[in-house]
């Protein structure tokens, strides 16, 4: 029997879950939609403002990881802490926690992905830079082809390093980020 995932090292877990891109699917809408109702049930007694699917299953038409990434938004004045336990209890597993940003997954196994892998962010209502950056690429599909262009070279550079990945994407997010919330100020306040 293998290593459990607690017990692996990050190259450990980056051999295992690798960056794949695979071709838009619109399995990815269903499965949002899906885990949305599973968590609007779960959460029912937790202050939650939003849930939204964000990440690049939810631009349409481009090649994307095959995990669905999901935004919460919790009230500003209730403590993160409890609705990340509450998550927990639901079946998903800690990934990383700052002060006001826990993030989640569900679906990696010790024999690597399941047939549904989820990331959900939870954070306080208005960090939500993610959203604004969904709808500009939806709204402007040049830009999203460059994008997905951009993800395609890079997939290949850092097959095995997500934060590598991570890292080479940041300065085009934040640059369209930055305009999408220029042109769509207030959209999401």
């Amino acid at each position: 029997m293998g290593k459990e995932l607690s017990e692996m090292s990050l190259e450990e877990l980056w051999e295992l879950f690798p960056i794949f891109l695979v071709p838009h699917n619109d399995k990815w809408n269903i499965f949002y939609n899906e885990i949305e109702s599973f968590l609007k049930i779960a959460l029912s007694e937790c202050p939650i403002e939003r849930i939204s699917h964000i990440g690049s299953t939810a631009i349409s038409g481009i090649w994307a990881k095959d995990i669905v990434d999901v935004l919460i938004e919790v009230s500003k004045n209730s403590d993160i802490h409890n609705t990340a336990r509450v998550i927990e209890k639901n079946g998903f597993i800690c990934m990383s926690t700052e002060a006001e940003r826990i993030s989640f997954n569900r679906g990696y196994t010790k024999n690597g992905f399941a047939d549904k892998v989820f990331h959900v962010h939870l954070r306080y209502t208005g960090d939500n830079d993610e959203l604004y950056f969904r709808d500009y690429l939806n709204e402007h599909t040049q830009i999203a082809r460059e994008y997905e262009a951009m993800k395609l070279q890079l997939w290949k550079l850092f097959e095995h390093n997500r934060d590598a990945y991570t890292n080479a994407k940041t300065e085009f997010i934040k640059k369209w980020t930055s305009e999408a919330k220029r042109i769509y100020a207030g959209r999401y306040c």
